[in-house]
């Protein structure tokens, strides 16, 4: 124990020897960085949004610090935290952004303190220091709720979806009494939003969404080839490759299939996607951006006189919530969402005082079945 490995991500692998550097401090900490890439790249972590985050994280603390990871202090990590959630700036992280923050700053200097690799060796052979962790138990923020989002961000009532919806079909029909080119999109937009509704879609499910993603199911042939929709860009964890599941429509949901339909034999094509296989495209017919799904959510919401709190994915918090109030088991409600866990699914779940009376007016009845026997 305690010896150098040749593990990828290791000093003796990163660093050259007999180079010399005009700036030793800059080259070292660009091979740490290198090798902190290279360990996470065989782990099998997601490049763009996991492991390239990381690494800008980690040169933010050093720009803040004006300081090198092997002169870091737990001081200097606990103020740059402070920095952030500061209320002088214009937007102040979370709570949980801010522990997750931590905890990629404790495992960049977990992977640094770890012998096997050899970089607290060479910041002791070369500087005279070694790097130490910034972040342990004491000064990280501890998790005491299950949710630490904005209080403002619930699911919606079905009146607000309603008025979500009344507001992008009337987006629609101005468009056609304008005459103008927008009406495809607006179509469009308005399929999307409630495709994201009926099937509790995150924002990268709903845009890598393609034709062949159509399901039937043999228990609504009358649903046709919208029985479903089989999501293949579920979010992944832990370097596991996205997860795939399909997502049944429910009866109360089935109006999806109309929405749909119209979408795929008459909007779609006037697009002229051509071989592209996405089900929603763009006028340049290409493939929607996570960018165009906000903004479509943005301007249906802010013209329903929706609080600006609310984003796109408050649409499938919405859709978890009124499946249960629909009376669909819990575990039936995970699996169309995509949770592994229930705990999860519960945190999105935000019933009305109208459901919880029918649950208490449901016990009375059972325990006390006399009160009602005049009815």
């Amino acid at each position: 124990m305690g010896q150098v490995a040749d593990l990828p991500g290791a000093a003796c692998l990163e660093l050259v020897d007999g180079v010399i550097h005009l700036d030793p401090k800059t080259a070292l900490l660009e091979a740490m960085l290198a090798g902190w890439v290279r360990q996470q790249r065989t782990r099998f972590l997601n490049e763009d949004g996991t492991i390239q985050p990381r690494v800008s994280l980690v040169r933010r603390l050093v720009d803040f610090t004006n300081a090198y990871p092997w002169q870091w202090r737990p001081a200097d990590a606990e103020a740059f935290i402070e920095h952030l959630r500061s209320t002088n700036r214009e937007r102040p992280i979370a709570m949980s952004t801010g522990r997750g923050y931590e905890t990629t700053l404790a495992l960049f200097m977990d992977f640094l303190t770890d012998r096997r690799y050899g970089w607290s060796a060479e910041c002791l052979e070369r500087f005279g220091q070694v790097p130490q962790q910034v972040f342990h138990e004491d000064n990280r923020a501890a998790h005491v709720v299950d949710y630490e989002g904005r209080p403002g961000r619930r699911p919606l009532t079905y009146d607000e979806v309603q008025a979500l919806f009344d507001a992008v079909d009337a987006r629609v029909e101005q468009s056609r009494d304008r005459g103008r080119k927008g009406g495809l999109t607006a179509l469009r937009d308005a399929a999307l939003l409630k495709t994201v509704y009926a099937f509790g879609l995150r924002r990268n499910e709903t845009r890598m969404l393609d034709l062949a993603d159509l399901r039937r199911n043999p228990k609504m042939p009358q649903c046709g080839r919208y029985g479903g929709l089989f999501v293949r860009f579920g979010k992944a964890s832990n370097g596991s490759p996205p997860k795939r599941r399909t997502v049944l429509t429910v009866p109360e949901m089935d109006w999806i299939v109309g929405v749909l339909d119209h979408w795929v034999s008459e909007v779609r094509p006037l697009l002229s996607p051509g071989n592209l296989p996405a089900l929603f495209v763009t006028e340049r017919s290409s493939r929607m951006s996570l960018r165009g799904l906000n903004v479509a959510f943005a301007q249906a919401r802010n013209a329903a006189g929706l609080p600006p709190e609310h984003d796109l994915h408050a649409l499938r918090h919405s859709y978890v919530t009124h499946l249960v109030e629909f009376g669909y088991p819990e575990k039936f409600v995970s699996l169309q969402v995509g949770h592994g866990y229930a705990s999860t699914t519960a945190i999105y779940t935000g019933v009305s005082d109208e459901y919880r009376n029918r649950l208490v007016e449901r016990s009375l009845r059972d325990r006390h079945p006399e009160m009602w026997e005049d009815e």
